[in-house]
């Protein structure tokens, strides 16, 4: 896995008979992967992170295709293992956060999730190694998604009037003080939701896959580059540090996948409740 990662952004060569340069940190520009099919202009927008959006939504949709095409009493791996992840974004996302009315949005719910998990899995994935949410064009794609819905159903069932009072004019409290909150709660209602639920997602890719990078480049610069023995001795120490923030960075981008989701859901529900 290790190895893999090392030819995603190959480091600057250094030519023979040279003297060794100090290490260059990995930055946002590792990031920029070129075009696939560079030069030819309608296939110019093919790049590694968009091959891996459409595999991505190949895979969910495969996925639950499989596992519903004979489905049985008694089901088998694959169906029990769809139930089962519906189950989750049924019970503890959707009836939590929306309410009664939770059972139309778990399907849109359940492929979110799925989706949002597999991009991020394609980060620590050998020979992928490169999570698609590092680059933010889908998480603000994914975050107007989520603004669309849950302002076109508080406009649907609450009426557009109603709807802007809702989320601007907070009950029960003083006219004075809602001359002041009534312009925050639309900046953060109408604005920073989206703003915030999509740079979320994207810092925490970028920032944790840029960490890995940091420690396996620095590695190979130990082991290979550096002409010190003790650098050379602790160069094994990076790569076990690029191990373990394998298995964190994992961690990670499950609860990043749960936490779009959740918010998503929480958005759906504060916007078809009565009053906040």
């Amino acid at each position: 896995m290790i190895s893999s990662l090392l030819t995603q952004v190959p480091a600057p060569p250094v030519p023979p008979g040279t003297p060794a340069e100090g290490f260059k940190a990995p930055g946002v520009e590792d990031f920029n992967l070129p075009p696939i099919f560079e030069g030819i202009p309608v296939l110019e927008w093919v790049d590694k992170v968009s091959i891996q959006f459409i595999v991505a939504a190949l895979i969910v949709w495969g996925f639950f295709a499989l596992a519903t095409k004979d489905p049985k009493v008694i089901p088998g791996r694959l169906q029990f293992l769809a139930e089962k992840f519906q189950g989750i974004v049924r019970d503890q996302i959707a009836r939590d956060n929306i309410g009664p009315d939770f059972r139309k949005y778990v399907p849109y719910l359940v492929a979110l999730f799925a989706f949002i998990l597999v991009n991020n899995v394609f980060g620590i994935l050998p020979f992928v190694q490169f999570p698609s949410f590092s680059h933010p064009g889908m998480a603000y794609a994914l975050a107007a998604i989520t603004w669309l819905i849950y302002n076109y159903v508080g406009i649907k069932k609450q009426g557009f009037g109603g709807y802007v009072q809702l989320m601007t004019w907070p009950p029960g409290v003083p006219g004075w003080v809602r001359v002041i909150l009534t312009p925050i709660e639309f900046l953060s209602n109408f604005i920073l939701r989206p703003v915030t639920l999509s740079l979320r997602l994207f810092g925490n890719m970028l920032a944790g896959h840029l960490l890995l990078l940091v420690f396996i480049f620095g590695g190979e610069y130990m082991l290979t580059v550096a002409d010190d023995l003790v650098l050379n001795v602790l160069s094994p120490f990076a790569f076990l540090f690029a191990i373990v923030m394998t298995f964190f960075e994992a961690f990670i981008q499950v609860v990043q996948a749960y936490i779009f989701t959740v918010l998503t859901a929480s958005y759906i529900g504060a916007s078809l409740a009565d009053e906040h």
